[in-house]
């Protein structure tokens, strides 16, 4: 690889970082092609991005980004998993290393907070941001439907008196 080549790579890199939300950083040793694959369709679906790192290029990419303080995790076989979702890369790769003993979180950083294994695996927990969208939307629509429902029933039980006298 070129001297232009690497900073193309770094460049790249260090837009993934910026252009991020959530980063986890994952050791990926030993991973077979399919497994691979599969992990990276899982991601894609998703809406995230999976990269395999070389650390030295990884820390170049990291200075001058909010995530400078992640340094120290790029040993080893590394690599990285980020996503505009604060908690989608997370959810991804925790259930991944659950069936896949190969694939072990290191850490990760949350904007400007670094995040130890522990915080990456709690993160996983939480809803996603479409989930919580959707939850605020179906908030937001019930007071209606009952406001629409309590209006309508007087008017209701009016004619269902009127069709029971009707009947007599």
């Amino acid at each position: 690889m070129n001297r232009q080549e690497k900073s193309d790579l770094v460049k790249t890199l260090h837009n993934t970082f910026e252009g991020s939300t959530s980063v986890v950083v994952v050791h990926c040793n030993g991973l077979t092609v399919s497994e691979s694959t599969e992990l990276r369709n899982k991601m894609r679906e998703e809406n995230c991005n999976f990269k395999v790192t070389k650390n030295k290029i990884a820390r170049l990419a990291l200075k001058e980004t909010k995530y400078r303080y992640m340094d120290d995790m790029f040993k080893g076989p590394t690599a990285i998993g980020s996503s505009n979702d604060p908690v989608m890369a997370a959810k991804v790769l925790v259930d991944f290393a659950k069936d896949n003993e190969k694939l072990i979180i290191i850490g990760g950083g949350l904007e400007d907070k670094p995040l130890s294994k522990t915080d990456v695996e709690a993160l996983a927990k939480l809803p996603s941001l479409n989930d919580l969208r959707g939850k605020i939307v179906g908030l937001l629509q019930a007071p209606a439907s009952k406001l629409v429902r309590l209006t309508m029933e007087p008017a209701s039980q009016v004619l269902r008196t009127i069709s029971q006298k009707s009947k007599q």
